[in-house]
């Protein structure tokens, strides 16, 4: 596992011992930011963006991130044995500067969460595949007023999962890789 772009591009990140975290390889990024560079469905610049990565694990697409030149990325993991280790790797980064993590559960959320009219321009969502309260959270995500006009809420599930989104949830792109799908989105 490692960066794949941008100013730390092949630099290694510390993967968990534990088989209970799914870390986003790296192929799987890599068509990620292909499309997000190359979209034509939504107006996305990456660079300088404010990004919030739920359910962080190790960090990967939030470090990724800010290797390509988002100006700040907000992750939010609380499984400890993994948290030591997304500290480490924003450390061996170098990236304090430029990330926060707040040690909580994404389904609890709320607007004390955030600073005052704070707002990202992407939004990952990597909940466990087996987790059935992403229509929850993503109605939290809306009523707290945090994704900005025309920012992008990322979803990673197992390609057959079937969820339901809130009835303005609006699916831009949707990604099959491997046994994952990729869902891009906002609301509108």
């Amino acid at each position: 596992m490692r960066i794949i772009s941008g100013s730390d591009k092949g630099k290694k990140l510390i993967m968990p011992n534990d088989k209970t975290t799914r870390p986003l390889r790296d192929m799987a990024k890599e068509s990620i930011f292909n499309i997000l560079t190359h979209a034509n469905f939504v107006d996305f610049q990456l660079k300088d963006s404010k990004v919030l990565d739920l359910f962080s694990g190790i960090g990967s697409f939030g470090l990724e991130c800010i290797s390509r030149g988002s100006k700040f990325v907000l992750f939010l993991e609380n499984y400890p044995s993994v948290l030591k280790i997304l500290k480490n790797n924003i450390s061996s980064l170098k990236y304090e500067n430029k990330s926060k993590i707040l040690d909580i559960d994404a389904f609890k959320i709320n607007s004390n969460t955030f600073e005052e009219n704070q707002k990202f321009q992407i939004i990952f969502c990597d909940p466990p595949f087996k987790e059935k309260k992403l229509n929850n959270l993503l109605k939290d995500i809306q009523n707290i007023n945090i994704l900005e006009k025309n920012g992008i809420i990322l979803i990673h599930r197992k390609k057959n999962s079937i969820d339901n989104f809130p009835i303005n949830f609006k699916i831009l792109k949707l990604k099959n890789y491997g046994l994952s799908k990729f869902i891009f989105g906002n609301f509108s």
